[in-house]
């Protein structure tokens, strides 16, 4: 099977799907890759590293597209790219089909059999392939950094010649993995954190990177769905919510957000009221912007500043840490392209629960083993 990467088109997207450490070792399960000139520049991996690994370099993203059996995406394809590609192709990525229906329509008529990464079960087997979580990580470690550059005090408490300096009180709405990655990097830096999540499972990992959990309790059964995400919740509860968070907000330092539905807008957590109600100086970074953000005030990828706090709506943060970023991506796509191996070669099949699951289009048609498939369309 030839594999196809094309250099990503989204704005300030440095990553790319695949590394020449991994092409080697996709090269020796029977994998031919091909790479579009300049595919990896972004994340420091030049072309010749590339042929080095076993890959053929073109030089146009359209051979790549018309050639490749499998063609790998961090974005959902733009409808001109995919008038490139042909029937029985293989799409691979983080598609974000619900907010593409369109275009998942045009795969569809294509006939091009189409694999969400953000779908991969919560298994203990699927963890090598979560890219939501190897991504969510690093979003979460460079919100704190971020935070830190822009924040006019200090994070840690330092004792100096001019008296004692407190810590900082950062607050964690949301203690999925960036959640978590927060909280572990804002006490590494000497913060104090506190940390509040609707799901009381994640309690424990809370307190064991040393934060404190807030006790706000909803009295809401069934507050995850599948996987262990946490669900959308009705607007009565979400108003209890914000009510019960707007005291912690408005005496945090530095408060993150992190809180997503998967194949949902972002809840609102934050008001304008609630900011208001925050010290001048202090900051909130809303990692849940790309999808409508936590905070009202959020505006995606921009800096904006009401009653003295400052509000930042970041997108793409993992494309800001291109060689990690990518490395990670490599290792999950590695792993996922490994369960196409059948009798040593490569090929679709879906035999396994983790392509069932993942698989949103096949053969002109929603694919029968998705989960909630309709939902996306």
């Amino acid at each position: 099977m030839r594999v196809g990467i094309i250099r990503e088109r989204f704005q300030s997207e440095h990553r790319v799907a695949l590394t020449p450490e991994a092409i080697q070792r996709l090269h020796q399960r029977g994998y031919h890759v091909i790479v579009e000139k300049g595919a990896g520049i972004g994340a420091f991996y030049p072309d010749e590293d590339f042929r080095a690994a076993g890959a053929e370099v073109v030089p146009s993203a359209e051979e790549v597209l018309q050639r490749a059996d499998i063609l790998l995406r961090l974005y959902m394809p733009e409808e001109a790219e995919i008038t490139h590609m042909r029937s029985r192709q293989i799409l691979i990525g983080t598609i974000q089909a619900w907010r593409f229906p369109e275009r998942v329509e045009q795969l569809r008529a294509r006939g091009i059999t189409v694999f969400a990464l953000e779908r991969m079960p919560r298994i203990s087997r699927a963890q090598s392939m979560d890219v939501l979580s190897s991504m969510a990580s690093i979003a979460g470690y460079k919100a704190v950094i971020i935070a830190a550059e822009r924040f006019g005090r200090l994070l840690p408490m330092m004792i100096t010649a001019a008296g004692t300096i407190p810590p900082a009180l950062v607050l964690v709405i949301g203690a999925g993995v960036a959640g978590l990655q927060a909280i572990a990097t804002a006490r590494r830096l000497g913060a104090r954190v506190e940390a509040y999540d609707i799901r009381p499972a994640v309690k424990e990992q809370v307190e064991s990177l040393g934060a404190r959990f807030l006790p706000i309790t909803l009295e809401i059964d069934h507050v995850e769905q599948r996987g262990g995400y946490a669900r959308e919740l009705p607007e009565e509860i979400q108003r209890r919510q914000r009510e019960a968070l707007a005291t912690y907000v408005a005496r945090a330092d530095i408060v993150i957000t992190t809180a997503a539905v998967p194949e949902r807008p972002a809840p609102r957590l934050i008001t304008a009221a609630m900011v208001e109600q925050m010290p001048a100086g202090s900051l909130i970074i809303d990692l849940a912007a790309e999808t409508g953000g936590n905070c009202e005030l959020t505006r995606p990828g921009e800096w904006v500043y009401h009653h003295g706090v400052g509000i930042y709506g970041p997108l793409n943060l993992p494309a800001t840490v291109p060689i990690h970023a990518s490395q990670m991506l490599a290792r999950n796509i590695e792993h996922f392209l490994a369960l196409f191996l059948r009798d040593g070669k490569p090929q679709l099949h879906f035999e396994d629960e983790i392509l069932q699951q993942t698989c949103i289009v096949h053969d002109g048609r929603l694919h029968p083993f998705a989960l909630d498939t309709q939902k996306v369309l």
